[in-house]
């Protein structure tokens, strides 16, 4: 039984007009897509534009306790990424052997992680073809084989105890590297461009929170529900 009207059919009008805007919501009104798809994208686009980080590890991999002349083995799960992350080595000037799955490199750690960064650039900025014509093979993959070679280098580094050397091979390979592979084909967006709409965004997600809150509460009070103990 309906005990108070008024309340009970402000909490459906409420209702009905959170559906209605819901509904709104899901029409691909905004560029092509829905609100949802459309803030996922501008959100993820801010994230990409806020993690940027070649500039400042160019300056890391300065150190001078980076710059040694090494030689390093390292083995890949496949012969085919092994002799792909081969031309990564030649390209960045140092020398390498290639025996199977195996790779002797020989020389400046400092231009090898200054070629990886060189990469990671050009991939954070979606320039695959760039990537694609330096290497002959698809920029993900070539991405990909860096993060793999950083990886084998870290562990190579550590046994011969280079643990300084380790940590900003590390650093690049997470910071530089993953970052560029995972955000690919995302615009980077700084949040400045678009400070209107996502503290629009943040203050409508609360007040239509509430807007269903309060919507139901009012239906069922006026339906004579309550809580009670």
């Amino acid at each position: 039984m309906i005990i108070n009207k008024k309340e009970f059919s402000g909490g459906l009008a409420l209702l009905a007009a959170f559906f209605i805007v819901l509904a709104v919501m899901f029409q691909p009104i905004f560029d092509g897509k829905n609100a949802m798809a459309y803030l996922d994208a501008m959100y993820n686009s801010i994230s990409k534009g806020s993690v940027n980080y070649v500039a400042p590890l160019r300056d890391e991999v300065k150190d001078p306790a980076v710059k040694k002349d090494l030689t390093l083995k390292l083995t890949y799960t496949t012969g085919v990424q092994a002799e792909q992350s081969a031309k990564l080595f030649e390209k960045a000037g140092v020398k390498v052997s290639l025996n199977g799955k195996a790779l002797e490199v020989t020389g400046s750690v400092v231009d090898i992680l200054n070629a990886s960064l060189d990469d990671a650039e050009l991939m954070y900025h979606n320039d695959a073809e760039a990537l694609e014509g330096k290497y002959g093979v698809e920029a993900r993959r070539t991405t990909f084989n860096w993060w793999t070679s950083l990886g084998l280098m870290e562990k190579a580094l550590n046994g011969q105890e280079e643990f300084k050397v380790a940590k900003v091979t590390s650093t690049v390979m997470k910071k530089a590297v993953e970052t560029a592979y995972n955000y690919y084909e995302i615009e980077p967006l700084d949040i400045t461009d678009e400070l209107g709409l996502v503290i629009f965004s943040l203050i409508f997600y609360v007040v239509y929170t509430l807007w269903y809150g309060f919507a139901i509460l009012f239906v069922f009070e006026g339906w004579g529900l309550n809580l009670g103990h």
